[in-house]
């Protein structure tokens, strides 16, 4: 859900409101993730997102 949420481009605050956790505390999870997967741009992470299903084609 929250790789979804970042890459659908809601706003640290958003997810966090969601989630139950601090605005910097999603940019910490966002920052690990994008490390982990190889990620270094915001469309790299839409991509990936649409690959693996997490998001669909408007």
């Amino acid at each position: 859900m929250f790789l979804a949420l970042t890459a659908a481009g809601c706003a640290s605050s958003e997810i966090g409101k969601r989630s139950f956790i601090s605005p910097k505390t999603v940019d910490t999870y966002r920052g690990r993730i994008m490390q982990k997967l190889g990620l270094n741009h915001r469309s790299e992470r839409v991509r990936f997102a649409l690959r693996v299903g997490l998001l669909r084609k408007p």
